[in-house]
């Protein structure tokens, strides 16, 4: 049994679970990295409109969100590698179903694949908490932010494999644009295979049995979820920075493309400042996960509002200058990494087993629906005030974690 594991055997199991994560994430964000990108060029050539340029990343979004609370409820009954498996079963389906949109030129059928697509995200944000899920009686920030950075991998290669998937799937006769899917399936097979494998024993499973809970008790629901949040307003703290922070980072990055195009910068000036977006978002996760558990994750999560703050300061006052753009958008990714590695570690640490399985779906699912709002409001903030008045809108979300970071000591 279970119960009857060391404190040694504990800590090298968790050691050898961080790794089948890192590894699993790594291979899995070959396929996504290319995904949306290629998802929103279809949406419009299938819908005939530019319109439907932002479906790609919306509907993905919405996609994990839908699937979030319920990969957690699967994860609690059947353990994290039955879960995360699924999870990369579905982005499998959804990658097939984009090959069969080409195939048909059905919009529609475009659109219910970018739903199972946002799956493969729900496996890599549900990835990170099971980094913490073995009771080893250590601090997980930095467990935790490697299995985050093992993303940067597919993060940075898989836009590249753009290319070569197109040559692929052209030279096997297939139509236009399905060939980078093709990377997908591979990729998320392969994850898939890292996780059902190597997780053996399951990290939720040891956690589940040494607390003593039921692996039958009834699926937790929205109202669960809030039931903790009450009794453990740090938790909730822990969630609203997820959350509000991953609104900030979208609202201002989603509308970056389109405010350097209309400057007159190259589709590669593009590239470059997504680019060092992205590295700014995932290489530097294991510092802020040291740092989390070195001087504590409230302090960590301030130093990332503090980075965020002095981010769309320089975005928002040299909005017409490129290098002080791209300088904003690489602090803006290093600031979003802080908040959530530190937001993440603080609300594994703050529940039990138990509880931690009914909020960490709903921190899943409120992060991706409020990524989808600040993506949503930023174009109409961006074509009303400018990029400038977009990066001081975003202030208001850095004030109010900062503000709500002051009332933190009372909730301890």
């Amino acid at each position: 049994m279970v119960q009857d594991f060391s404190k040694e055997q504990l800590i090298s199991l968790q050691k050898r679970t961080v790794k089948v994560l890192s590894l699993g994430q790594a291979l899995g964000g070959f396929g996504l990295g290319a995904t949306l990108s290629v998802g929103a060029l279809l949406a419009v050539e299938l819908s005939g409109t530019t319109a439907w340029s932002g479906a790609a990343a919306t509907l993905s979004t919405l996609g994990s969100a839908a699937v979030a609370i319920p990969l957690a409820n699967l994860a609690f009954k059947r353990g994290r590698r039955v879960s995360l498996a699924f999870g990369a079963f579905l982005a499998i389906l959804g990658a097939a179903m984009m090959i069969l949109a080409t195939y048909t030129q059905s919009f529609p059928v475009e659109i219910v694949a970018l739903l199972f697509l946002g799956a493969g995200s729900a496996v890599s944000l549900q990835a990170r908490f099971a980094a913490a899920d073995i009771p080893t009686g250590k601090p997980k920030g930095r467990d935790l932010s490697l299995v985050v950075w093992a993303t940067t991998l597919g993060a940075v290669i898989g836009p590249n494999l753009i290319a070569p998937g197109e040559t692929l799937g052209l030279w096997l006769g297939m139509p236009h644009l399905a060939g980078p899917f093709l990377f997908t399936i591979a990729a998320q097979l392969s994850s898939t295979l890292v996780f059902w494998f190597g997780l053996r024993p399951d990290p939720l499973i040891v956690a589940r049995d040494i607390a003593g809970l039921d692996p039958k008790q009834k699926n937790a629901s929205l109202k669960d979820a809030l039931e903790v949040v009450r009794e453990f307003p740090l938790a909730g703290y822990a969630v609203l920075t997820i959350a509000l922070s991953h609104m900030v980072m979208v609202s201002v990055m989603s509308m970056t493309p389109a405010h350097l195009n209309a400057e007159g910068h190259s589709l590669a000036d593009v590239g470059f400042t997504i680019s060092l977006h992205v590295a700014g978002m995932y290489s530097l996760a294991p510092v802020f996960g040291w740092l989390t558990d070195k001087f504590g994750a409230i302090r960590i999560v301030i130093t990332g509002q503090f980075i965020s703050l002095t981010s769309l300061a320089v975005s928002g006052f040299w909005q017409s200058e490129f290098y002080a753009v791209v300088l904003g958008l690489f602090l803006l990714g290093v600031g979003w990494s802080a908040s959530t590695v530190a937001a993440s570690a603080l609300l594994s640490e703050t529940l039990a087993t138990g509880q931690r399985s009914k909020v960490q779906g709903f921190s899943d699912s409120l992060m991706n629906l409020s990524g989808a709002f600040g993506g949503a409001i930023s174009g109409i903030i961006l074509t009303m005030f400018t990029f400038g008045g977009l990066n001081a809108a975003a202030l208001v979300p850095v004030v109010f974690i900062t503000l709500a970071t002051s009332y933190s000591k009372k909730w301890r």
